[in-house]
């Protein structure tokens, strides 16, 4: 079955590509499915087949036929390996391994986080304060190519808990990250609210307007590298997050003019030569620390997880055009040095 929809096209839309704006208005999943429509001749403007990169023109009527959305798939339980740090009735804390979803989403029905912790704890054993059984056990996520720890709630009034500690900002999240250019404070902060962006809905921006939420990072400087021929040097930072926006530390060192290495989706102001990218497939951000009170007993709790081999093996090749370390990644060498690497490996392919 489908529908048929007319959007006719706002002045403030003038001179967008077609595709961008269909995804945009939320009409079609994301661009490529919107484009997929438009060359299937299921999209007409002013009556006309049009190409995906059509520039609308303000009072462009667009016609689109709509698929009705497809019935939710069951969730269940996948065999997916799980580097637990710690477990008990109410919590786990793990290491995420990079490459894996949180939770699925209509381009990933299956092989996430949700489904390896229903096979691990079993779906009863599992929070489901936010109602929805495609979140169970979630209490705050990572990127899918972001690594680190984080934790999962069994019980709903542990996952509550957590959620709201998290809201007060009394969960200690940090974050180690690679990003380009040598940073010249050793501390800073980019408070700056996030929003989607207007011309690429899978991507978030700093901007004010509707949608937009406050989000706060701090950083400290562990690390500067000199430059090289192929890039402007780097600099390794700690970031620690108040708010928990999407793609938050992302979004914020790039709008400081220091995008993160191995990032292909926050690129403005990286290097262009591919070898700036020090053989990276992900951008390089670790959460590398995690403090907080146990949401039961209230005993503090507190984890460290030392770089996976992919992150380390970058910050390898710049070893020898280091500057030295700060105090504080001296500090921070000398905890992961007795901090475990995660167990498990990432599937990038």
């Amino acid at each position: 079955m489908s529908k048929q929809v007319c959007h006719v096209a706002l002045a403030t839309e003038a001179g967008t590509r077609l595709d961008a704006l269909l995804a945009n208005r939320g009409l079609y999943a994301s661009r490529s499915a919107a484009a997929r429509a438009i060359e299937e001749g299921r999209v007409l403007v002013a009556g006309a087949a049009v190409p995906k990169r059509h520039a609308v023109a303000a009072g462009e009527p667009i016609v689109c036929e709509l698929d009705d959305p497809p019935d939710e798939l069951p969730v269940y339980g996948e065999p997916i390996d799980l580097d637990v740090r710690y477990e008990d009735d109410a919590l786990l804390v793990l290491s995420k391994q990079a490459g894996l979803v949180c939770h699925p989403t209509p381009d990933h029905a299956h092989g996430t986080l949700v489904n390896a912790l229903i096979w691990h704890c079993g779906e009863d054993h599992l929070c489901n304060v936010q109602g929805e059984d495609d979140r169970l056990g979630i209490v705050h996520r990572l990127d899918r190519d972001t690594t680190g720890l984080m934790l999962a709630a069994k019980t709903d009034e542990a996952g509550a808990a957590l959620m709201e500690a998290i809201r007060l900002r009394m969960v200690d999240r940090h974050y180690l990250a690679l990003v380009h250019g040598v940073v010249a404070p050793d501390t800073g902060m980019v408070d700056a609210p996030i929003a989607r962006a207007v011309q690429e809905r899978t991507r978030m921006a700093v901007r004010d307007g509707a949608g937009s939420r406050e989000a706060i990072t701090t950083f400290s400087v562990l690390e500067r590298f000199e430059p090289g021929p192929h890039d402007a040097g780097y600099t390794l930072v700690d970031c620690k997050l108040f708010t928990g926006r999407t793609h938050q530390i992302r979004v914020h060192m790039q709008y400081a003019k220091h995008p993160l290495a191995g990032d292909g989706s926050y690129t403005a102001g990286a290097p262009r030569d591919p070898r700036a990218s020090l053989g990276l497939e992900r951008q390089f951000l670790h959460s590398y620390r995690l403090g907080f009170a146990h949401p039961m007993t209230g005993e503090p709790l507190s984890f460290a997880d030392n770089l996976p081999t992919d992150l380390a093996r970058a910050l390898g090749r710049l070893a020898e055009r280091s500057r030295g370390r700060t105090e504080a990644g001296q500090a921070v060498a000398e905890l992961l040095a007795g901090a475990p690497r995660p167990s498990v490996e990432g599937d990038l392919s």
